[in-house]
């Protein structure tokens, strides 16, 4: 059979690895400058594929803005390849909602250069989340071209269609050897030829399933090959029953469908690494940056946005242009290096910087947006708190803010003038301080100056919160609502009642289902032997618990907040090496905070390290007493149900072996497995990302675990979650790992001292239990509210100065209480944000149950005119009515999402 041999130019561009930034920005202006002239210079340079990441053109157009023009004739002769992506993004650690806006802002710059690449191109991400079909064909993609993820036991052929997990599907070419197979032809005359026939014909072209063959040329910051329209026609000379042609992935897919072959299908997520390593423990690498990205994406598109545009149907200018530079900081930081931080520390440095750029750029706009919204409120009262809810959905949370307040006695009441009740938690006197920043812009204008002035952490309960709204409450000095904390025996709420034990684990007891949960919240310290891109446990580990440390607590309660206060003193070994002798010497202090608030159904952890030792790891266990094979999680617009163990690719890369050792055998059995590597890159541990949640369920009751931090977690004795928080290790890549055998992934000269957290550091979490199974217990849609605190806005005017920046005074005109819409929270809420384009409302919705269909109800407070589903590009597909100012979102399936645009 004749072949037909798609030579793809590329450059696989990683905007920082081993390198910086701006190492590989000064290198784009040479590089990409080479590939315009030579395609302007040779007709026969077909196509060059600038590895589908706009924001290359970004980089590059800053520093060259001569070069615009050219490139944009270049896109639209369809010689240049770009998009669709604003950077090559991560899938399993990044949010859907970043996902979507990554290739949302790619397309829209794409289409400013003349169009884009209408292929899902992800060459070198470590997996493929389960619900990237529906993503793809939301956006218009129909096909996709990928690397890691699948072996041949999933599909003996490299292409194939790929079902997502909502059922969509889109047709699938797997890169079986990278996207760097063919990126060094030789042109020594029998180097070529042997070339050509082992790395075209028997190796990318052999599970091929047609004649075509995808053959990129390309590697890592490639330049481009400027001789390559002659070794393509010097190789159709020598092999004529073979034809080679400079290509691109758009073509090489028609060619492929044209030959309407019987194609195989692979479903859900695709992490299996028997051909190609996916890292699979990646989700902890640098667990400070990880943290930061957490928490950043969730303020972002939880707090942020709805908030916004709360602000924005208030008569207040929508800030897009500052939106857009949040998000393009993200996306830097989730292209699949750097948010997998297997990169070197100075690149380290620059993620962390952005991280804090678009932090600070977050919490600033949503603070002066708090302060619009606040100050446009009709209230003569002395102070006042504006409470803001970011979610459709009435609340009455207790809430923990810190600000500042009156040294004296007061209570805070609500517009409907119920006294709400408030607990000081700890404060400080700032009184000459924060006084003398007040500016009087108008110095005749009398207004209200406490004595005292206290910064102080409070909580707050709330009293009916509006949807997708705000209530404002006030202050009155005259009178005393404060419920003091009291030193208590237990913490104590509504649904649970927390005890310490005497090895310092938790006793917890649901009050509801009177199920008592023991040893809870044990902290297990042990080595961690690998590097930037795996955890690997040494070859001789040593476990140490919290259980066995030493420990001293308190516990202090009021009617609304309780906390209990543990110190313990760990013990571990210094190093690895030290840890290999089972000797200890370091001292490890871990102070664990529990938090219960009233009305609350989940238990708030904070954990807090002085972190002292080496290449080691730090995780929490949460025992279910119950036992189930599976477990259940969240991924991107969905829940998804993984084995805790995955026993059928274990018994694939142990087929072979001469020594078959139990399963129970564990890490010795992962010891073997290094020693004879069989095909298999890594072993199929079951180490897992996460989105919001883990939880561990029979049917009858069950336990969750919500990470604020790091989103990685391990089923233990199929009845306990361990949920990774930190991990430290002093290289980028190191050889020979048990959960990576063989070359090391990255350099491996490269020392990543601070990659070994010597440091203190704060990791935060919630933990539920429930009665009946995941979907009546609403994990979904509870993991979101916990993720989307209430937003407190505190203002008085002696505030108004160099604090937070002074402004004029102003009268309020609106009333004190506000709502937008309100659903009945049954779908979860992915994103509430103005449209793109024109004044109108999106929101995204998602089925987070397992495999129960869902539908919902929005009504809105105001008078719509319009409503209509879109796909992710916003634009309409199909009108929905509208009754009442009320509209019925359609069921939904598994894993499914919608958006709605709303006027």
């Amino acid at each position: 059979m004749k072949r037909k041999i798609h030579v793809v130019p590329h450059s696989h561009w990683d905007r920082e690895w081993y390198f910086t930034t701006s190492r590989s920005k000064v290198y784009l202006m040479k590089d990409l400058k080479d590939v315009l002239d030579t395609l302007e210079r040779k007709e026969e340079f077909r196509y060059f594929m600038l590895d589908a990441q706009a924001s290359l053109l970004d980089d590059y157009i800053k520093w060259m803005p001569q070069d615009e023009e050219r490139i944009k004739k270049l896109v639209r002769d369809r010689r240049l390849i770009i998009g669709p992506w604003y950077t090559q993004t991560d899938q399993l650690v990044i949010s859907g909602e970043s996902i979507v806006r990554n290739m949302y802002y790619g397309m829209k710059r794409c289409d400013e250069f003349g169009g884009y690449m209408n292929v899902g191109y992800v060459p070198d991400s470590f997996g493929q989340s389960g619900n990237m079909p529906q993503i793809y064909r939301e956006f218009g993609i129909e096909d996709t071209l990928f690397w890691r993820g699948v072996s041949d036991d999933m599909a003996a052929k490299t292409d194939f269609n790929w079902r997502g997990d909502d059922g969509s599907v889109v047709f699938a070419t797997q890169i079986p050897f990278g996207y760097y197979i063919g990126g060094n032809i030789p042109e020594n005359s029998k180097e070529n030829a042997e070339f050509w026939i082992r790395e075209c014909l028997e190796k990318a072209g052999k599970r091929s399933a047609t004649k075509h063959i995808y053959f990129p040329n390309g590697f890592d910051q490639a330049p481009i090959r400027t001789n390559l329209p002659e070794l393509i026609q010097e190789r159709n000379k020598i092999d004529n029953e073979n034809e080679y042609v400079i290509s691109c992935i758009e073509d090489y897919i028609k060619d492929v469908k044209n030959e309407k072959p019987k194609l195989e299908e692979v479903q859900g997520e695709l992490v299996i690494a028997k051909h190609m390593r996916i890292h699979k423990s990646i989700f902890s690498s640098r667990s400070d940056l990880k943290t930061m990205n957490t928490r950043i994406q969730n303020y972002v598109v939880n707090i942020m946005e709805p908030l916004l545009f709360l602000s924005y149907r208030m008569g207040n200018d929508y800030p897009h242009k500052t939106v857009e530079e949040i998000w393009k900081l993200l996306f830097e930081n989730a292209a699949h290096d750097s948010i997998g931080s297997c990169i070197s520390d100075t690149a380290n440095e620059d993620v962390y910087v952005r991280y804090k750029q678009a932090e600070d750029l977050a919490v600033n706009l949503v603070e002066l947006h708090s302060r619009l919204i606040a100050s446009s409120v009709k209230n003569q009262a002395d102070m006042t708190f504006t409470v803001i809810n970011t979610l459709p959905e009435k609340r009455e949370d207790t809430v923990l803010i810190k600000t500042y307040i009156p040294g004296e006695n007061f209570a805070i009441f609500s517009e409907k003038g119920n006294q709400l009740d408030y607990t000081i938690i700890k404060s400080r006197d700032l009184t000459d301080y924060v006084l003398s920043q007040t500016i009087k812009l108008n110095p005749s204008r009398k207004f209200y100056v406490p004595d005292r002035v206290l910064e102080a952490v409070i909580a707050i309960k709330t009293e009916d919160v509006p949807a997708l709204g705000y209530v404002q409450y006030f202050l009155e000095t005259k009178e005393d609502g404060h419920i003091p904390m009291k030193k208590a025996e237990k913490l104590e709420n509504e649904f649970y009642k927390i005890t310490i034990a005497e090895n310092g684990s938790l006793i917890i007891t649901d009050k509801v289902s009177q199920t008592v949960y023991e040893n809870q919240a044990v902290l297990v310290e042990n080595g961690d032997d690998g590097d930037s891109f795996n955890y690997s446990p040494p070859r001789k580990d040593m476990e140490i618990y919290s259980t066995d440390a030493p420990f001293a607590y308190k516990i202090s309660q009021s009617d609304i907040y309780g906390k209990m206060q543990i110190d313990l003193h760990m013990v571990i070994p210094k190093d690895l090496e030290e840890r290999e002798k089972g000797n200890v010497s370091v001292s490890m202090p871990v102070r664990m905070e529990v938090g219960l608030r009233k009305g609350s159904k989940i238990i708030d952890f904070k954990v807090d390290v002085d972190n002292k030792g080496l290449s080691h790891r730090l995780c929490v266990l949460f025992d279910s007493q119950i036992v189930s094979k599976f477990n259940y999680a969240d991924e991107q617009f969905g829940s998804i149900k993984r084995p805790n163990y995955y026993e059928k690719e274990m018994n694939l890369y142990m087929e072979g072996q001469k020594n078959r050792i139990e399963k129970k055998a564990g890490m010795q059995e992962l010891a073997n497995w290094a020693n004879d590597q069989s095909s298999w890159q890594e072993p199929p541990i079951a180490i897992e990302p996460t989105q919001t949640y883990v939880s561990l369920t029979d049917g009858k009751s069950g336990i969750a675990v919500f990470p604020q931090g790091v989103r990685e977690y391990e089923i233990m004795e199929d009845r306990k979650i361990r949920l990774t928080l930190f991990r430290t290790y002093g290289f980028m890549g190191k050889e020979n790992l048990i959960y990576r055998p063989g070359r090391a992934s990255g350099e491996r000269i490269i020392e990543t001292k601070d990659a070994q957290l010597q440091k203190k550091m704060e990791f935060t979490f919630g933990f539920t239990s429930y009665a009946g199974g995941i979907n009546t217990a609403n994990i979904d849609t509870l993991a979101k509210t916990y993720n989307s605190p209430l937003e407190v806005y505190t203002y008085s005017e002696f505030l108004n100065g160099r604090l937070i920046f002074s402004q004029m005074e102003k009268e309020g005109t609106r009333q004190q209480r506000m709502s937008l819409f309100e659903t009945e929270n049954h779908l979860v809420v992915s994103a509430v944000k103005k449209a793109e384009a024109g004044d109108g409302l999106i929101i995204r919705l998602y089925n987070g149950k397992d495999h129960q269909k869902v539908k919902d109800t929005l009504k809105f407070y105001n008078p719509i005119s319009e409503a209509y589903y879109t796909n992710l590009k916003e634009e309409k597909i199909e009108t929905i009515e509208i009754q009442n100012n009320t509209i019925k979102v359609k069921e939904l399936s598994h894993c499914k999402f919608v958006t709605i645009y709303v006027k």
